[in-house]
């Protein structure tokens, strides 16, 4: 057997015991491509509702269905072998009940072959992610800013900085590690808040926009590499400026089709009176 064909995908008990050793390397992923590339360098793949705005225009994550989270979950799992794959459950799929919960993430996991599910909520959602984990589903949960429910936390703004804010994102947290989820996401929450439920919480927390004591940190890829162009939140750091390469090729790409240097005679079959490729 090759050594390619033994890669093993990290599992959801690996990143679990993650607390306070080697930082969790998570990244968001839609695309079969994208994964490829990604795969060999990171624990998670997160396949996220988030695709909703980068790759469709929506102006939120809410219009985003279940049809297309698993569409885009398969994609990464064809593009995947190494990353532990985790797929968002979009909103409206598990709010409503435990069993509707079941139901989708049941469909979420067999239709794409994600290792495990997120969902986004806390003290209310606790009930669901036990239910959810009891029955062979691993849960990955989402608190502090999540946008979901950005209609009812007066948009995209920094989470915690209220005491009472504050400590209903900590009961949060605590609701959700006990309910079973192997991590948590804690995402735009001041860093003094963040790390003091780093501290408080058993389960390894992985950081957005919180705090470098998180157990692992997440960005969307888009975001990180510049593709994503609308606007750049506080927590991104651009490892990349893609998105104006792929602009300059465009114009380059134009310019020589203007000019009908391109295509040339390498680019052409059969070229010429006497070609014979």
């Amino acid at each position: 057997m090759s050594a390619e064909a033994r890669i093993e995908r990290i599992a959801v008990p690996d990143l679990a015991q993650r607390k306070g050793g080697e930082p969790i390397v998570c990244l968001t992923a839609y695309t079969t491509p994208i994964a490829r590339l990604l795969d060999p360098h990171v624990d998670l793949l997160l396949v996220g509702d988030s695709l909703g705005m980068v790759l469709y225009g929506f102006e939120s994550t809410l219009q985003v269905t279940l049809d297309l989270m698993i569409a885009h979950g398969a994609a990464v799992h064809r593009g995947s072998r190494r990353a532990c794959l985790v797929v968002d459950l979009p909103f409206g799929s598990y709010q409503e009940s435990p069993a509707v919960a079941f139901r989708n993430a049941a469909r979420v996991m067999a239709e794409t072959g994600s290792s495990a599910v997120k969902l986004e909520g806390g003290v209310e959602m606790a009930e669901t992610v036990a239910f959810l984990t009891r029955r062979g589903i691993p849960v990955m949960g989402h608190v502090g800013l999540t946008p979901q429910s950005v209609n009812g936390l007066r948009g995209y703004r920094a989470r915690g900085r209220d005491p009472l804010e504050a400590k209903a994102i900590k009961a949060d947290a605590a609701a959700i590690a006990e309910a079973g989820a192997f991590n948590i996401v804690l995402e735009g929450v001041v860093e003094p808040l963040a790390r003091e439920i780093v501290a408080s919480v058993a389960t390894p927390i992985i950081g957005i926009g919180a705090s470098p004591a998180c157990d692992g940190q997440v960005l969307v890829v888009d975001d990180m590499t510049g593709l994503f162009g609308e606007f750049k939140p506080k927590f991104v750091k651009r490892f990349a400026e893609l998105g104006a390469e792929v602009g300059k090729a465009a114009a380059d790409y134009a310019a020589e089709v203007r000019a009908r240097r391109f295509p040339g005679p390498e680019h052409c079959f059969g070229f010429g009176a006497n070609a014979k490729t």
